[in-house]
């Protein structure tokens, strides 16, 4: 007969925990806030400066995973953290970059059981050409199987819509999203959009994809940070118009957040959602936009 054990008792009771944290409802609006690991194992900073969100009305965080390719905090360590100490769902971001097969199938189970149950699946971004002698992609797995993987471990899967506004790539992009809807996405999250001319294009040219879409936005600080991600980031592009107004605007990081809070407005219009990306770690912009 096996003995009791207190400590198991107290693990068993933790996971029962984790496994009360809601699962997304894109039945209703949904409000996510991106968030970017430190470098370093430190989290402290960044559970402090959610904590100062609480009283705001956002449903869940959604966890980068060594963004522009660079080593960041293991985004599953995070997004239990954050689960944990705010109560809210954490999307975990996994991409084809940086695992083989049987490190991905491992990721899945593990944040199962951790109580974590989204996915957010992408490509990743490039390994800079300067870094490939040291650092490489791995890529056993393509979006798409890497998708079904995620599915097929009960996670709540989601993709990335990078609707290339840059060069009017979106014609091949929905047809990437219908493979992902195919492949077993439940819902897909788009780059940043910074006007409604363009949300209106996506919500139409998706509108036959059976699956919700969150809109990505992410605030502007200032005129240098706007010219930055419209001519160097890839699947950002930001209209002539507004980038005149961070030029001119005596405050431009008020500018950005009033693009970004009437952004949200257009979500609500056309979209399921609004995925919010503070830029910097700048998190205390999130109380004026959602005001």
């Amino acid at each position: 007969m096996k003995e009791n054990c207190s400590s198991c008792d107290t693990d068993n009771a933790a996971y029962a925990n984790n496994t009360q944290v809601e699962n997304i409802n894109l039945d209703n609006f949904v409000i996510t806030v991106e968030v970017v690991p430190p470098h370093g194992p430190d989290p402290g900073q960044i559970l402090s400066a959610l904590d100062e969100l609480k009283d705001l009305p956002i449903n869940g965080f959604s966890v980068a995973s060594n963004p522009v390719a660079k080593p960041r905090m293991c985004a599953m360590a995070l997004s239990s953290l954050i689960q944990k100490r705010t109560g809210k769902f954490s999307i975990l971001h996994c991409t084809t970059r940086d695992h083989n097969r049987i490190s991905l199938q491992a990721m899945f189970w593990g944040a199962r059981a951790l109580g974590l149950n989204h996915v957010l699946v992408a490509t990743g971004d490039f390994v800079a050409k300067e870094e490939r002698k040291m650092t490489s992609d791995v890529k056993d797995l393509d979006v798409f199987q890497l998708i079904s993987m995620a599915k097929d471990s009960d996670m709540v899967t989601g993709a990335v819509l990078d609707f290339r506004a840059e060069f009017n790539g979106l014609e091949k992009e929905v047809e990437r999203l219908e493979q992902k809807a195919a492949a077993g996405a439940m819902f897909a999250v788009t780059q940043p959009v910074y006007d409604r001319d363009m949300a209106r294009t996506i919500s139409i040219s998706t509108s036959h994809i059976e699956i919700p879409i969150i809109m990505g936005i992410l605030p502007l600080r200032t005129s240098n940070h706007a010219e930055f991600l419209h001519n160097r980031v890839s699947g950002i592009a930001i209209p002539e118009k507004l980038r005149e107004k961070m030029s001119d605007a005596k405050d431009p990081v008020a500018e950005g957040v009033e693009n970004a809070r009437e952004m949200i407005g257009i979500a609500n219009e056309f979209f399921r959602g609004a995925c919010i990306m503070p830029p910097f770690g700048h998190y205390e912009v999130m109380a004026d936009i959602l005001k």
